[in-house]
């Protein structure tokens, strides 16, 4: 059997402290004072920002294995909120020894680099499907893009992560249903 190196990233954690997480949990608010890297160890955490028109956008929904909130670590506040959306476990690491761990091992901080250009890819393409002008096509980019659609009682959290209304997003799955 061939053993999997764990990632250098996710190792950083390993004696943070851990943190258990609910469904419903706020973990910050936007303007927050960023004082730990947060790693999801298990369960999902979005983060989510709020228009001046009140409607929720979700930036990002962190599951398993992801860094939250990655450019906090050179923010002195957070630029978002962060709600627990599936039962997990946390990791958090003083800010400072992580940016301390980075200064410290070149290679850690090229694998942090490469973490860091994956996740501007990825906001990349969630910008890329929200300008796109009918809800159709980005439901579809969004599928196409490796997603797939949770139970219906998270329908909505698609609706806000693609920045369209619920109902516009349920006409086009109705409209889907009986093409």
């Amino acid at each position: 059997m061939i053993a999997i190196m764990p990632d250098p990233i996710s190792r950083l954690f390993d004696d943070a402290r851990r943190l258990s997480a609910a469904s419903g949990a706020t973990l910050f608010l936007t303007g927050t004072p960023v004082r730990e890297m947060i790693f999801v160890a298990s369960g999902e955490v979005q983060l989510i920002r709020h228009t001046a028109a009140g409607d929720r956008l979700i930036l990002h929904r962190a599951g398993q294995g992801a860094v939250l909130a990655e450019a906090s670590a050179y923010s002195a506040h957070y630029h978002c909120d962060a709600v627990v959306t599936k039962d997990g476990v946390l990791a958090a690491l003083p800010r400072q020894a992580f940016l301390d761990a980075l200064s410290a091992d070149p290679a850690l901080s090229s694998a942090w680099a490469a973490f860091l250009a994956r996740a501007t890819q990825g906001a990349r393409l969630r910008a890329e499907i929200r300008s796109l002008p009918r809800v159709a096509a980005r439901l579809s980019a969004w599928l196409e893009a490796g997603n797939a659609l949770p139970e219906k009682g998270r329908w909505q959290d698609v609706a806000a992560e693609l920045g369209v209304t619920r109902e516009a997003l349920y006409r086009e799955l109705a409209r889907r249903r009986h093409a």
